[in-house]
């Protein structure tokens, strides 16, 4: 009784405290945090449920109707008939029209995402088995991301989705992100963005978001990959730019993929 009030405690709830990550008993998607979900949201919620409940009342209308009108009480000499060209016209028309109202608003968003623009920042994902390693190919960057074990987490670290290297942008830019494998196929996602990708070994697959408020966000590998699928966790930090700028000064001493040579680099380094 009590997880049946809570699930439906959900349908007359804002969905702010949801925001990030998902919750037990969640219903609907995270809350978004870029334009991208923000129309995945508006199509599904605006023109694919009201499609689906008039589609699923209607069949169920026919249902009892049929039941009631043609049982064996009310017609003890039944139809022998076996064709019908309207209904058989219309059941094949009203389908299509259907599919194509559908498809006309989903092709645009669909567009939208493959359309990358202008990148102020360039990320690369590669899928482990199992775990994400990441680069930033302008920064000299790269680090690996192991989801944190439960014996670890500290405050706040939700069980599954915490890493022990986070990936850092920063707030209102555009993030490209390169996608591949090592092994066998992955998918990075992050729902909050509205994103998912393949990883696929030797081809890189590219998506990008723009993410509109700071904050942690969380996403899983999305393909099954092998016996630790559910633990190769994504998680996303979104912070201003003077944070994004202070992490990458200390990130590129951390996680400098190649020695830092020039005395220049070295002082900007260590500030």
């Amino acid at each position: 009784m009590k997880k049946i009030l809570l699930t439906l405690t959900t349908l007359f709830i804002s969905f702010e405290a949801m925001a990030n990550q998902p919750k037990d008993w969640q219903l609907g998607f995270q809350e978004a945090a870029s334009e991208s979900m923000r129309d995945i949201i508006s199509f599904h919620d605006n023109l694919l449920l009201p499609i689906i409940v008039a589609i699923s009342a209607f069949v169920l209308f026919l249902m009892l109707y049929v039941c009631i009108k043609f049982r064996a009480s009310a017609n003890p000499n039944p139809s022998k008939r076996t064709h019908n060209v309207a209904i058989e016209v219309l059941w094949t028309l009203i389908p299509c029209l259907i599919l194509i109202v559908i498809a006309v608003p989903s092709f645009k968003i669909l567009y939208k995402q493959d359309a990358i623009p202008k990148a102020d920042l360039t990320i690369k994902a590669i899928g482990y088995q199992w775990y994400w390693g990441y680069e930033y190919p302008d920064e000299n960057i790269i680090f690996d991301s192991y989801m944190v074990e439960d014996k670890d987490l500290k405050a706040n670290q939700p069980r599954l989705l915490a890493v022990d290297n986070e990936v850092v942008v920063p707030v209102n830019k555009v993030v490209k992100v390169l996608i591949t494998a090592n092994d066998v196929l992955h998918a990075w996602a992050l729902p909050s963005f509205g994103v998912k990708r393949d990883a696929v070994p030797g081809r890189i697959n590219e998506t990008w978001f723009k993410a509109e408020k700071t904050g942690t966000y969380y996403g899983q590998c999305s393909e099954l990959c092998g016996i630790k699928h559910a633990f190769m966790p994504i998680t996303v930090k979104v912070v201003s730019e003077d944070e994004y700028q202070e992490w990458l000064m200390d990130a590129r001493v951390k996680f400098a993929k190649e020695p830092i040579e020039n005395e220049l680099n070295k002082k900007i380094a260590s500030k």
